[in-house]
């Protein structure tokens, strides 16, 4: 009624152009923020936190996802560990529900060949480790 013919045609093609992609630019600015400030950050911890599950090992202190300290006593298979949370107290837990590591263990020792002097680090270093480890654990 109050618009002429000429005057809508003439709006119709022009937004057709350069008009379309101008508005478009905010979403893309949108999905930009988002991927930086909440996809990315999110990603990398899920990696990091796959990475430190895949690590685990004898011996690690560990917190699991419900909050119970424990200590790995034996991997079992990729998905399964199993956890000394008290003494005599083992549970079987899957790997993914392991929170954090809080300390790292020592490696496996080899057996001892003849010929050492035995006051090289054996004895007072595993009495820490028992004392130690354990008594900071369950404070």
């Amino acid at each position: 009624m109050f618009v002429t013919p000429a005057f809508a045609q003439a709006a119709g093609g022009a937004a057709g152009g350069p008009d379309f992609f101008v508005s478009l630019l905010p979403l893309v600015l949108i999905f930009a923020v988002f991927y930086f400030l909440l996809i990315r950050p999110q990603q990398k911890k899920a990696k990091a936190h796959r990475d430190m599950v895949a690590a685990v090992r004898r011996g690690d202190a560990v917190v699991t996802g419900g909050g119970i300290l424990g200590k790995v006593t034996k991997v079992i298979d990729d998905a399964t560990v199993q956890v000394e949370i008290a003494e005599g107290v083992r549970v079987r837990l899957m790997r993914a529900t392991i929170a954090e590591v809080r300390t790292k263990g020592e490696p496996a020792r080899a057996a001892p060949t003849g010929g050492g002097s035995g006051g090289s680090g054996g004895g007072g270093d595993s009495g820490e480790r028992k004392g130690g480890l354990l008594s900071k654990l369950f404070k």
